[in-house]
């Protein structure tokens, strides 16, 4: 599933002439381009899908939005470690192999 999900902004850089930002959805950060909302700042929360910044959100709003979607799990989902869910659903304990190795989360939020 892909969500479009409210995060808050906690900083803000021009890279190749985009303005692009660090995007907090409830504790994963996440790159996010800001080309759609250019006067966002941090702070400010917005709506994100696949990586763009789409419409800028109330704080209220937003938390509750992060607060619903942590109930039905879908910030795990769209956030969580892809091998330690893979490893809940089959019954089974992560390898240590794989716990090891950093992992890196999709860029598609």
């Amino acid at each position: 599933m892909c969500l479009a999900v409210p995060g808050k902004v906690v900083a803000v850089e021009e890279r190749d002439g985009t303005r692009m930002a660090q995007v907090d959805f409830g504790g994963a950060v996440k790159e996010v381009c800001l080309a759609y909302l250019p006067d966002i700042e941090v702070g400010d929360y917005a709506i994100v899908h696949v990586g763009f910044a789409l419409q800028r959100l109330d704080e209220k709003s937003a938390l509750a939005t992060l607060e619903l979607f942590e109930q039905i799990g879908a910030l795990d989902e769209e956030f969580g470690d892809p091998w330690q869910r893979a490893a809940a659903e089959a019954g089974t304990a992560v390898p240590a192999s794989v716990a090891a190795q950093p992992h890196v989360v999709s860029e598609e939020a």
